[in-house]
């Protein structure tokens, strides 16, 4: 058995790699960035620290990593592996197009079958890859990839967190990884049984558990994030504990669960109960996790279709009005950093263009209409509570 997985950033050595060396699967990781990729190589090995839990602490050892310029190497990698993951980030996905074609191709000549799984936090990443890899294949192994070759998705609940300066020192690669080990992976779209990973937990009816833990999850962390930072915390666990961002989190919990429920058919009561999975892991001090990186891009945060928009839209189709998302989207147009492009493309928008203008342009969404409306009043509202400086 042996797997590539794209990408060694934390989550791809924090989950991926941590549970397929435990589950005693030989892996190889491929990085663009070439003195990651050297790094790996030369130490051979690197420790995941699992926050709250230092027993289950673990080396992960026979590391090691292929870089872009390996484009043979990276092709044979893929033709003799039994899964491929990725674990680049969502914007870069197109980047590694060419070298899964390459590997494909050369897998469809000396046969078998092959699956590829996305963890990404991306829409449709799995759809993505797909479209851009039948663009691109070589006809004769077209076939081959319709029939042979499975590309699906996965949902990574675990959190990878940069560790100390000093640790980093003793161990250049080391990651802090939250105590969660279950690796949710579509299991519909597979061609052939993955190999036995640790963790991993085949699901068929996906859909509904992708959009449970995005609007759940991620429009909690969202919530946590924008409005943390209006108030100038620096760390999620202590932003969550705040009892004035509590409430608007917990509103934010019943509008999201009482949608997902109408919308999916879950006992609202068992939709709620995952809502405290999610607030849980939001306190949990032994993840010391900042607000700066989960805040960080806000304009890819506040579209239309993404954690904060995405799901007071979802909230409004069926017929709950979204007023404590509102306020977390508000909180989010009004989010600085001058170390964020993002950030101060955003504030360039609103300073020089308006409040409509974000909503139009950024949003997506009508300005006038019921929820940029909803909005705007959510605005002044945090105005009128003195929680935003401008």
């Amino acid at each position: 058995m042996s797997s590539v997985i794209f990408g060694a950033g934390k989550i791809a050595r924090g989950f991926i790699g941590h549970l397929l060396y435990l589950s005693g699967i030989d892996f190889t990781f491929v990085e663009k960035a070439d003195s990651l990729a050297d790094l790996i190589n030369e130490r051979g090995q690197y420790t995941v620290n699992i926050l709250g839990n230092s027993e289950k602490n673990c080396v992960v050892k026979n590391a090691k990593a292929l870089k872009f310029s390996d484009k043979d190497k990276i092709a044979d990698a893929i033709a003799s592996a039994d899964a491929v993951f990725t674990a680049v980030g969502g914007k870069n996905l197109s980047g590694i197009v060419d070298f899964l074609v390459a590997g494909i191709e050369k897998k469809a000549k000396v046969g078998g079958f092959l699956n590829i799984v996305t963890c990404e936090n991306w829409k449709q990443p799995a759809q993505i890859i797909k479209n851009q890899i039948i663009e691109k294949i070589n006809p004769d192994a077209k076939v081959f990839l319709e029939s042979n070759v499975g590309i699906t998705e996965s949902v990574i609940m675990r959190s990878a967190i940069e560790s100390d300066a000093e640790f980093l020192k003793v161990d250049p690669l080391i990651v802090n990884v939250q105590n969660f080990w279950e690796l949710p992976v579509d299991a519909s779209r597979l061609v052939c049984q993955l190999p036995d990973i640790k963790g991993l937990k085949p699901i068929y009816e996906f859909t509904g558990f992708l959009e449970r833990k995005f609007y759940t999850y991620n429009a909690a962390n969202g919530t946590v994030s924008y409005l943390g930072a209006l108030l100038g915390f620096e760390k999620i666990a202590d932003a969550a504990h705040d009892e004035r961002i509590l409430k608007i989190l917990e509103g934010v919990y019943n509008e999201t669960a009482n949608a997902l429920s109408k919308k999916h058919k879950f006992p609202l009561d068992e939709q709620l109960a995952f809502t405290l999975t999610s607030k849980n892991k939001l306190q949990d001090y032994t993840i010391v996790d900042f607000i700066e990186r989960n805040a960080r891009d806000p304009i890819r945060k506040i579209g239309k279709d993404d954690r904060l928009v995405g799901s007071a839209r979802l909230v409004l189709d069926y017929g709950i009005q979204p007023d404590n998302l509102c306020i977390a989207i508000a909180a989010a147009i009004f989010y600085k950093n001058d170390n964020d492009e993002f950030a101060r493309e955003l504030s360039r928008i609103k300073a020089e263009e308006g409040i409509d203008a974000v909503l139009t342009k950024v949003c997506g969404i009508d300005a006038f209409g019921v929820l940029g409306t909803l909005i705007k009043e959510k605005i002044q509202l945090l105005r009128d509570w003195g929680w935003l400086h401008e």
